[in-house]
C-alpha cells in the first residue's frame, strides 16, 4: 500500500487576506503535532475579555525554529498577529507573528524573521 497524506485547508477556516492583532495573557500552550495552539485571554472587538485559540505550526516544525514545549508559559503577556477565523464568534486565528515583550522573544512567519 501507499502512504496517504491529508491536511485541511487553512483558507476554509481562516480569512487569508485579513490580519488582526490581539494582546493578552497566555492561558495554555499546546505544543503538539500536527498543529500547536496558544490560548490567549485578550479583549475582543467589544473590549470583553475572551479566550482566543491561536493555531500554530506543529511541534516538529517549531522545534527546528527554536520553539519548545517550555518556550511559552501561562501568564506570559504576548502580542499575536494572524489571520482571523471565518466565524468571528469562534475567536480563533492562524498565527503570523508572536512577540513577548518581557524578554524580546519573537516568532514570525518568514525564516529568520525578527518580530519587533
Amino acid at each position: 500500500g501507499a502512504a496517504a497524506y491529508g491536511h485541511h485547508s487553512f483558507s476554509a477556516t481562516y480569512e487569508d487576506q485579513k490580519s488582526i492583532k490581539i494582546e493578552g495573557k497566555i492561558v495554555q500552550f499546546l505544543f503538539r503535532n500536527p498543529h500547536s495552539f496558544v490560548h490567549v485571554m485578550a479583549p475582543d472587538e467589544t473590549g470583553a475579555l475572551t479566550r482566543w485559540s491561536v493555531e500554530w505550526g506543529g511541534a516538529g516544525q517549531l522545534g527546528t525554529q527554536g520553539v519548545g514545549k517550555d518556550t511559552l508559559k501561562p501568564g506570559d503577556v504576548v502580542a499575536v498577529t494572524g489571520n482571523p477565523g471565518r466565524d468571528p464568534a469562534e475567536h480563533r486565528m492562524r498565527m503570523q507573528t508572536l512577540k513577548r515583550a518581557r524578554d524580546g522573544f519573537g516568532w514570525g512567519t518568514a525564516p529568520g524573521e525578527v518580530v519587533q
